[in-house]
């Protein structure tokens, strides 16, 4: 599992396929929350489980699913 400390607010969530899912607001145990201004995010904030991410480099936040299926799994 990625170190939580490692991500960072404003980071750029892309998909496996380096399609765009969203942006940090921050971390929350061991979920993400998505700043709720980006503009995937229709004005809410919705959260990722942080056993999708697989790993963070260069300020971004990789996951191990595509942009379609971690979308389908936001909270």
């Amino acid at each position: 599992m990625i170190n939580a400390s490692q991500i960072k607010e404003h980071m750029e969530i892309k998909g496996s396929d380096g399609s765009h899912v969203g942006t940090v607001d921050r971390v929350e145990g061991n979920r993400i929350k998505l700043t709720k201004s980006d503009s995937a995010a229709g004005g809410q904030h919705h959260y990722l489980d942080l056993g999708m991410v697989d790993e963070v480099k260069d300020d971004e936040v990789c996951l191990s699913k595509t942009a379609a299926e971690a979308k389908q799994m936001l909270q």
